[in-house]
């Protein structure tokens, strides 16, 4: 009989390098590991030769940058989703793209399981098996972090020491990283102690410590169509291009530093450092574009929904009835969110430095302190104050009945 196919998703670092291994050791099967390049990089540099040393039958490296970019990304930028006021989702809205892929190459290997290396105290296990069970419900999960007998990154250094495995860290340098085309993220060592300051000489990767930054500001332009950056400083660019320019841009800047005592779903506070620059630069374009834009209402609602949308990509929630409406109701209010806005980069902060879009709903006319009797009599606004506020006023006076003794 053919040997079970277990599909492993595949970083070539510590954890997913020893579950090759630990696979063939404890189950009757053939590791057919992938990789999903969403922008790590170099870190894919001798990946093939270190996945087979390691007893996997094959590796596939699938470029899902621009697939990524387009349909996570720009959807989430477009909402404005922001977990817990910091976060930019990097991690989050990645897991979902890599499963579907992951799911893809299962169904085409004729896989019976999907392996992944998330730990059993992280998101991730989740947003890889939410993915699993809404495109594939058929096919088994493992998880060996849930079930081997490894229980920190010590004890995989070792056991990768003794099976000869190489892997890309050591005891000394076991920092917890992610890396993809929107950001990077840091856990773990002294980063555990909230009370410790970052390392930012040991840390940063993607961006400079601010203090490090050029004395003069840098200004940059972006271009929206329909709430999707299309241009930066009058360049059409991909969607990759794009992000990666900017993120030079950012990182030269000190810009999309973030420290964060997170929630995780898991029921847990962790702490972690995050480098998004590129996406920091967006997000701060967006809003000032969608300022100029938006009505009251509309911004408001939007805003409320942001947090929801934040949680469900956090969550691991993206192949779900819900967020598929609210990213319905995002693309409505996307339409008119066409336009240029001029930002100012200085020692890692962001400045608006102007915005303009042949849908503004800034009128000038009706703005100025100036005389507009045609579109805004200032003898108006009494008969709106009595009216906005007579619960107020209706209010003050039953108090003051009762305050009188109830005399009229």
């Amino acid at each position: 009989m053919a040997k079970e196919k277990i599909v492993l998703a595949y970083s070539g670092g510590l954890d997913t390098s020893i579950i090759i291994s630990w696979l063939l050791e404890n189950y009757d099967c053939e590791v057919i590991a992938v990789c999903a390049d969403v922008g790590q990089g170099d870190e894919l540099e001798g990946l093939e030769e270190r996945a087979l040393k390691s007893g996997a039958s094959k590796l596939y490296i699938e470029d899902l940058k621009e697939e990524y970019v387009r349909d996570f990304i720009f959807p989430t930028l477009k909402a404005g989703a922001v977990y817990e006021g910091k976060y930019l989702l990097g991690t989050s809205h990645a897991r979902p793209v890599i499963a579907k892929r992951l799911v893809e190459i299962a169904k085409k290997e004729g896989a019976t399981a999907i392996c992944h290396g998330a730990t059993g105290k992280g998101n991730d296990q989740v947003r890889f098996e939410l993915t699993i069970k809404a495109l594939a419900p058929e096919m088994k999960i493992i998880a060996p972090w849930r079930i081997w007998d490894i229980k920190s990154r010590e004890d995989a250094v070792d056991y990768a020491q003794k099976h000869n495995i190489p892997v890309p860290v050591t005891k000394k340098e076991l920092y917890s990283r992610d890396r993809n085309i929107w950001h990077i993220s840091h856990e773990g060592m002294d980063l555990e102690d909230p009370k410790n300051q970052p390392k930012y000489d040991k840390l940063l990767k993607l961006t400079k410590n601010p203090m490090d930054t050029p004395d003069e500001p840098k200004y940059v332009t972006i271009e929206f169509e329909k709430g999707i950056p299309v241009s930066v400083d009058g360049e059409k660019l991909g969607p990759v291009e794009l992000v990666e320019k900017l993120n030079k841009i950012g990182g030269e800047y000190g810009i999309g530093i973030v420290d964060i005592v997170e929630d995780r779903l898991v029921g847990m506070k962790s702490r972690g450092v995050y480098e998004t620059p590129g996406g920091t630069i967006l997000y701060h374009a967006h809003r000032e574009l969608e300022h100029l834009t938006l009505d009251r209402q509309t911004l408001s609602f939007k805003d409320q929904m942001a947090i929801k949308f934040a949680e469900l990509v956090y969550d691991g929630c993206w192949f779900t009835p819900l967020r598929e409406a609210l990213s319905a109701f995002v693309d409505e209010t996307q339409k008119t969110v066409t336009g240029k806005v001029r930002l100012m980069l200085y020692k890692g902060h962001i400045y608006p430095a102007g915005a303009e879009s042949p849908y503004s709903l800034y009128n000038e006319e009706i703005a100025s302190f100036g005389d507009s009797k045609e579109l805004y009599n200032h003898k108006d606004s009494e008969g709106f104050i009595n009216l906005f506020g007579l619960p107020l006023k209706g209010r003050a006076m039953m108090m003051k009945k009762h305050q009188d003794g109830g005399k009229k």
